[in-house]
């Protein structure tokens, strides 16, 4: 693992932790097998070993990591039904969200959705978190126009917990377009104003996600 030295300057030492943390994973510099040592990564950071230690606690909230022997982290790996329920719970807070849109929402509301699922699926980058981040954003989106700040809460400890599926990085080995594409269909279901096709829609994307997940997790 390499990883590059981190200037203090720039913004919160955590964050940059942090991020500096998720790109290695993503780049799969760090692997089930890597064990991560606060202290070691203080010294290859070239900080100290408070901002490396929030950073590390904060992925393992987030199902991220693991502690592991000795007090060291490793990578968390979901197994099927662990994967299965984190959709089942995503079923259930998108389309009760899908639902009060679809009853409630303005045309202003429509609009942005809109706006957000053209820009959002514009993905230049095809890497697995472009593809997830873009993903993220678009259902994150539908939930902020629910205007239910415990279902938005919910939606991001779900949304965070999957990132201990390494950040839609089993989707690699099935087609990364797949997760995109079909978004603005779910616009026009929350638009027509059918709560119960709304529900019935985003239930059935939720479960194309889940499948194309499997999809990736098995191919490897």
């Amino acid at each position: 693992m390499a990883f590059k030295s981190i200037q203090p300057a720039r913004r919160r030492l955590a964050d940059e932790v942090y991020e500096e943390l998720i790109n290695a994973i993503m780049r799969r510099d760090i692997g089930p097998e890597d064990r991560l040592v606060q202290e070691k990564l203080a010294v290859e950071m070239q900080i100290s070993r408070t901002p490396v230690r929030e950073a590390l606690m904060r992925l393992e909230q987030e199902g991220v990591l693991e502690v592991s022997n000795r007090g060291s982290y490793r990578l968390y790996r979901m197994d099927d039904r662990e994967v299965k329920e984190l959709y089942q719970c995503r079923a259930a807070i998108e389309g009760q969200a899908a639902r009060i849109v679809a009853a409630a929402g303005t045309p202003e509301d429509f609009a942005y959705l809109r706006v957000v699922v053209a820009e959002q699926e514009k993905v230049s980058d095809h890497t697995a978190r472009a593809y997830f981040e873009a993903n993220r954003n678009i259902h994150r989106a539908f939930m902020e126009r629910a205007h239910n700040r415990f279902l938005l809460e919910m939606f991001d400890i779900v949304w965070g917990k999957a990132m201990a599926f390494q950040l839609f990085a089993a989707i690699e080995n099935a087609d990364l377009s797949k997760s995109l594409g079909s978004h603005m269909a779910l616009v026009d279901v929350v638009e027509s104003g059918d709560r119960t096709a709304a529900l019935e829609v985003f239930t059935n994307h939720i479960q194309d996600g889940f499948d194309l997940q499997m999809e990736g997790l098995h191919a490897t």
